[in-house]
């Protein structure tokens, strides 16, 4: 089981759209492709970043591409970004639990 940290900066103004866009869209698609939601955060300090962990069963890189790939992403990804990107950058790191981690390995 490999979980995935991501972090994502909103582009000015556009945090509001993104996180309506996982609220509506990307987190009822992310079950289909084998990627299931642990958290979502926003930094009490940083209200342009949005932080989230994800569980992938089977191999991340081929549940992005299949959810990349989802008509329902596509079509969703492309009317939220009719008025410009909603992120600046986006980073992820994956991760291996360890034997004594509450989430287990």
């Amino acid at each position: 089981m490999t979980f995935e940290l991501r972090t994502y900066t909103a582009a000015p103004g556009k945090m509001e759209a993104l996180l309506e866009r996982f609220r509506n869209h990307t987190t009822k698609i992310f079950p289909d492709h084998s990627i299931h939601d642990i958290g979502y955060w926003l930094p009490v300090e940083d209200r342009d970043t949005l932080i989230y962990l994800v569980r992938h069963e089977g191999d991340p890189e081929s549940n992005w591409k299949e959810f990349k790939n989802d008509p329902r992403w596509v079509t969703a990804r492309a009317a939220s970004v009719a008025n410009g990107e909603l992120t600046l950058t986006i980073s992820s790191v994956y991760l291996t639990a360890t034997d004594f981690s509450p989430l287990g390995p």
